[in-house]
């Protein structure tokens, strides 16, 4: 039991695990997030349901992965599986994920037949015969090319937004990619976001309104753009990547500003 709502195991592998809490009379729509990288993976946690899915009537369903393998491995079929015969007893699905997570929401969106996706900061792969300039993940040299193809597995017509920060070097790439496998997605690009690209939103206080976008059946790409832009003067992460763009463009004086800034913010 999580306070009021029960939870049960969808799903309990030695590398993944699914945990489902239903609200109080059932719900007709499943809420689904994938917990992102760790920087010291090798085990679970008893994460707590969001409250605010449950509040609206949503069931809410927990994905994890033990290790940092993008959630493709030995048991991928099996969740899949699990997932499909789940899925028939909701009339939507909504998910978000962030980074990897964001990467899994895509990859098992067809199991989960999702109507809507919202993905920040995702990779489209880390196959580096497609992305050779993507280097940041150890894990990259794991990937599974086959099993993690998005434009096999993934789900062509699924709708929603991708989010994304366009001053970074690799971030904007994998949006590309992922929206001309999946025209649906619409982009959100969030300048000076970070990595993940809401890092500057959440910093300004606006953690709980991008959560909201997200659990709303009508989601929109220009709202996230729009929360983002009116909270980027009062987001101390905002102004620290904003620095650190303009110094990487050799715009020093400007770079100073916003670092300045930055720090005002922080001590705020």
């Amino acid at each position: 039991m999580k306070g009021a709502y029960p939870t049960e195991t969808l799903f309990d592998g030695d590398r993944l695990r699914a945990r489902l809490t239903r609200p109080l009379g059932g719900g007709a729509v499943l809420y689904v997030t994938f917990r992102q990288r760790l920087d010291e993976p090798g085990s679970f946690s008893d994460d707590p349901p969001v409250r605010q899915a449950l509040a609206l009537g949503l069931a809410h369903l927990h994905l994890q992965s033990r290790w940092n393998d993008w959630y493709l491995n030995s048991e991928t079929a099996a969740l899949e599986a699990a997932l499909r015969r789940l899925r028939q007893d909701f009339v939507q699905a909504r998910a978000v994920g962030y980074s990897m997570g964001g990467y899994a929401a895509l990859r098992y969106a067809a199991a989960l037949d999702l109507t809507q996706a919202l993905v920040i900061s995702p990779q489209f792969t880390l196959d580096r015969t497609i992305l050779p300039t993507e280097r940041r993940y150890r894990e990259a040299a794991d990937f599974d090319r086959v099993l993690g193809d998005l434009a096999r597995h993934g789900k062509p017509d699924l709708c929603g937004a991708v989010v994304f920060d366009p001053s970074h070097p690799l971030d904007p790439l994998h949006a590309r990619l992922i929206r001309q496998t999946m025209p649906g997605m619409a982009p959100a690009p969030c300048m000076f976001g970070g990595h993940p690209a809401t890092q500057g939103l959440r910093a300004g206080g606006g953690f709980r309104q991008l959560q909201a976008l997200g659990l709303n059946g009508a989601l929109s790409a220009p709202a996230i753009v729009r929360l983002h832009r009116g909270l980027r003067t009062t987001s101390s992460r905002y102004w620290h990547f904003r620095a650190k763009a303009c110094l990487a463009r050799g715009r020093t004086a400007e770079a100073e500003r916003a670092l300045a800034r930055a720090e005002r913010l922080a001590d705020v």
